[in-house]
Formats: C-alpha cells, sequence, structure tokens
C-alpha cells in the first residue's frame, strides 16, 4: 500500500534530527514541536507543547522583545537566525542556532523555527584551537562583545556576543558608527565620544569608558568599554581601531546601592549626617566666594519620645519618614535637607536672605502642624520647633553656624515649641 504525502510529512518531521517547533507569531505559544526538540530540552510533549517559547529560550525576555524579533522575521528575506541558550530540565544550557521563517496557511500567519545544537560544533571548533585557547578566551569568555571600526569607512564589525548581549540576532545592527553612537545614553554619548577622538589624536595611550547602552528593548546597560589603534597608513595616521565591551550592570548597580547607603538616611531617604559633613563646607565655602546668604535651619519634632511610648517604635518611624516627605516637598529643590539624627533634621537654604528662610521655614512649620493622622487613632499631630542660622551675620564658619542654629532651637523650645526662632547677632 502507497504511504500517504500527508503522513509521510508527519514522519519526516517527527523523525528530523533538528529540533523543530511550529509557533503562534501573536502569542509566542509553540503549537507543536517534534520528537528531536523534546529530547534537546528534556521535556515531556505536555509540557512544552501550548506553552511559549520564552519558557524555553534564555535569551529572549518579555513578550516586548519577542513582539520585536517577529518583526524582524517577518521583514528577514528568507530565514531569521538567531543563537542563543535553551534552558534544559536539568538546569543546564544547550548552545542553540535558531533560524526562524514566517508561512501563511489557509489565512494564518505561523512561524517555523529550527534550533540546531551547537555544543557539539562549539567544542570540535574549541579543540581544532587549542593553541588559541586562552586567547580564545578572552575574546570569547572574558567579554560580552568586541567590536571592531574602520576609520576609512566608518564601519563597524559588531560581533555575535556583543549582539547577543544587547538582544539582537547575529545578522542584524547595521555595521556603522551611527548604531553604537545611536545607542549611547545621550547624557554620556559626549563624554565617551571625546575619550575616543582624544585616543585616536595621540592624546592618550587607549580608549576606556564606562557609560550606558541601550539594548533591544530601550533599557540601558552599563558597559566597559576599552579599544586601542591597531593599524595605521603609511603616514602613521590610524585606520582602525578595535576594543571589547564588557556588561558592568550588576556591578554599577551594586555600587550605586553601596554609596546611596553610605550617603542617605536608610529610614527616611534623605542625605545623612556624614553627607551633611561633607556638604555643609562646600556650599559654605561656595557662599563665601560668591558673597551670597546662606540658611542653616535645625528642625527638632517636639514630644517625639511620646510618640514612641505611646504609639510603639513602629508608628515612630513612619511619623518621621512622613515628616520627611513632606519637609522635602515643601524646601527647593536646590535646597539640602538631611536627617540629623534620632528626630532632628538639618535644611541648608543658599541665595535667600534670612527673612525669606524665615517665612520657608514658617511655611514648614505649618505644613507638618496642619498633617493629618487617620492611619494612627489618638495621634491628634505633631510640631516641629526650628532653629535658624545666616550665614555671614550668624557665624562664618560651619560650627559657628551650627552652634548659633542649635542655640535658636533651645530658646524655640524653651518657649513653647512649634515656633520658628532665629539666631541672635553676633558681637563684633
Amino acid at each position: 500500500m502507497q504511504t500517504s504525502i500527508p503522513s509521510l510529512h508527519q514522519s519526516v518531521f517527527e523523525y528530523l534530527p533538528d529540533a523543530v517547533y511550529l509557533l503562534d507569531p501573536q502569542t509566542s505559544n509553540i503549537l507543536d514541536c517534534n520528537a528531536a526538540a523534546l529530547q534537546q530540552v528534556g521535556l515531556p510533549r505536555h509540557e512544552v507543547v501550548q506553552q511559549s517559547v520564552l519558557s524555553l529560550q534564555k535569551d529572549v525576555i518579555g513578550l516586548e522583545q519577542w513582539a520585536s524579533i517577529a518583526q524582524a522575521v517577518r521583514a528577514a528575506q528568507g530565514q531569521f537566525v538567531f543563537i542563543g541558550s535553551h534552558r534544559h530540565r536539568s538546569g543546564a544550557e544547550v548552545p542553540v542556532e535558531v533560524a526562524t521563517s514566517a508561512f501563511m496557511h489557509e489565512g494564518k500567519e505561523y512561524f517555523v523555527s529550527v534550533a540546531r545544537n551547537i555544543g557539539r560544533r562549539l567544542a570540535l571548533e574549541q579543540d581544532l584551537n587549542d593553541r588559541d585557547v586562552q586567547l580564545r578566551y578572552a575574546l570569547t569568555e572574558a567579554s560580552d562583545g568586541l567590536w571592531d571600526w574602520n576609520l576609512l569607512n566608518n564601519e563597524v564589525f559588531f560581533s555575535p556576543q556583543l549582539k547577543r548581549m544587547l538582544g539582537y540576532g547575529p545578522h542584524e545592527m547595521k555595521p556603522t558608527l551611527e548604531t553604537w553612537v545611536n545607542n549611547v545614553h545621550p547624557e554620556d554619548v559626549s563624554r565617551v565620544r571625546r575619550a575616543l577622538q582624544e585616543h585616536i589624536q595621540g592624546l592618550r595611550e587607549r580608549y576606556e569608558a564606562e557609560y550606558r547602552l541601550r539594548n533591544r528593548n530601550g533599557h540601558y546597560l552599563w558597559v566597559h568599554d576599552r579599544g586601542r589603534v591597531c593599524e595605521r597608513d603609511a603616514q602613521g595616521q590610524p585606520t582602525r581601531v578595535v576594543g571589547m565591551v564588557q556588561n558592568i550592570t550588576d556591578r554599577k548597580h551594586a555600587e550605586q546601592t553601596l554609596q546611596r547607603q553610605a550617603s542617605h538616611d536608610v529610614l527616611t531617604g534623605l542625605l545623612n549626617r556624614r553627607e551633611c559633613e561633607r556638604i555643609l563646607p562646600q556650599q559654605l565655602q561656595r557662599c563665601q566666594r560668591q558673597e551670597i546668604a546662606m540658611g542653616l535651619c535645625l528642625l527638632d519634632l517636639d514630644h517625639f519620645k511620646d510618640i514612641n511610648d505611646r504609639f510603639g517604635h513602629q508608628v515612630g518611624d513612619q511619623v518621621l519618614r512622613t515628616v520627611a516627605r513632606e519637609v522635602k516637598a515643601q524646601v527647593r529643590s536646590t535646597d539640602y535637607l538631611f536627617r540629623w539624627g534620632g528626630e532632628e533634621f538639618l535644611w541648608i537654604s543658599t541665595g535667600m536672605g534670612c527673612e525669606q528662610v524665615q517665612l520657608a521655614a514658617e511655611r514648614v512649620r505649618q505644613c507638618l502642624a496642619a498633617l493629618q493622622w487617620p492611619e494612627v487613632p489618638g495621634l491628634q499631630g505633631i510640631s516641629c520647633s526650628f532653629g535658624l542660622a545666616m550665614f555671614p551675620q550668624h557665624g562664618q564658619r560651619a560650627d559657628e553656624l551650627f552652634l548659633a542654629a542649635d542655640s535658636a532651637l533651645y530658646r524655640a523650645k524653651a518657649q513653647g515649641r512649634n515656633r520658628v526662632e532665629v539666631a541672635e547677632q553676633l558681637v563684633a
């Protein structure tokens, strides 16, 4: 009996040595797959079919990136090729080269993806280049990407690793300098280009910069980029620059977190006392140099110990956070607000005279006194006392200003609290 064509096609599909997936372009769901696909990821059919292909693909994250890739598949001439990694049930990563094509069937669009395991190929390539193992490691593993810029025609080669880091396929990213420049964060681009030009002009031994680079999703990665002129013409002019890019996003975020923890109060998010001891002398020197006024104001919550005793420290912390937020909203964006310690805050304002700062402090005092606390039954309200000292009339040095403001704060407490007191004039 002659085998039917549909049955033969199904057999060919099932016994192809490469993994084959039939995909829904809109949802990214796997509609069908062959036995090789199941074997490649070590999963039963019911855990693959009707699941999103994103659950297998390590390097494609989210439907937003999938939609971008789907558009690229539709625009591709023939096949869209993507090199990435599939997740195996065991937790291992399977390196794959995925070739995807779009087609129409009975008025509906489908994608067919052939995922070839390139693990053995990579291993063979490594074996064939044993003499260059260290170099290959440096170029393919120790960095996240390479670039090679031809200065004569402005063409730039972007390595597959670099494209993969940014979420692109190996045949994407137009090989031009503009492709790179357009992906650098606008705040970083002039600094980075200057560093590169200074190296090309011989003003720097090598090019090196840390900056933000946009990936396919529009998000920015922090990268460490290094390069060097490697070819020159007969006149000694640079003609080629090569470099490597490393993804340092995790390190940069960790550094920023540590820096913020070192300079900010954990509870309120305000700058802390340590940061005040750095900023206050700087602002005072600027005011002395430019001959402008500076106000230093100490704020202390009245009867805060009673709040902790009556309602507990959790409510006390909530009160401190709310006060910090409200005061921050009232002062100018150019002012500095610190948590000085406990229930005490310090506020530095430059460029305003004593009366202006006093009025601003009074506005903050009224705002805090008017706060309602429905989430804390029994808390009728809070008040705050203020001690204000001005440069230059109340002190020339930081310690003089602080002592003058502290004395004014003490006087505000002694005279009934919930008031703004200005330091007494220095006696010449």
